[in-house]
């Protein structure tokens, strides 16, 4: 099964997906780490993605989601803010993918962004995120306010009603 953790900046996708992956047993990727150095440069320097910059990544994460999918299931933080992008992930899986749509107002955003050490992400893309982002009417929308370990056992109970 693969599990998509989503959102803008901020809301949580590693720490979130890293902890129900661990809870399920199956491996967790970042989308960030299959950006290419041009797309870093860009981000790191302010400067928003535009589709050009982004459908190779989206072509080699889509690939990665089939390939995981045969390997037994995983999950992965990927922004995937916009349908058209969602629908570019989930081309090469046989399964319907699980989407986990992670959100918090945006003063809380800004917070969490501001407060990151050491990440490429300029906190002045934060606003074309949110503008970018097209809430799915599908999937799980969860609000990140409550902890991470709440935010997981929610998903988790999700599941099990399923």
């Amino acid at each position: 099964m693969i599990f998509v953790v989503c959102g803008v900046s901020g809301v949580g996708k590693t720490t979130i997906g890293r902890l129900l992956a661990e809870a399920l047993g199956i491996p967790f990727h970042d989308a960030d780490d299959f950006h290419p150095a041009s797309n870093l440069g860009k981000m790191s320097s302010g400067i928003p993605l535009d589709d050009g910059d982004r459908q190779p990544w989206l072509d080699t994460l889509a690939s990665k989601l089939s390939a995981w999918e045969k390997e037994g299931g995983a999950v992965l933080a990927c922004s995937a803010l916009r349908e058209r992008y969602r629908a570019i992930l989930g081309s090469r899986c046989s399964e319907r993918i699980r989407w986990i749509v992670l959100h918090a107002n945006e003063a809380v955003l800004a917070d969490r962004v501001a407060s990151r050490k050491g990440h490429f992400f300029d906190r002045r893309l934060l606003g074309s995120q949110i503008d970018a982002l097209e809430i799915p009417d599908y999937g799980w929308l969860i609000d990140v306010q409550p902890s991470p370990k709440e935010i997981v056992n929610e998903i988790l109970m999700r599941l099990r009603e399923k």
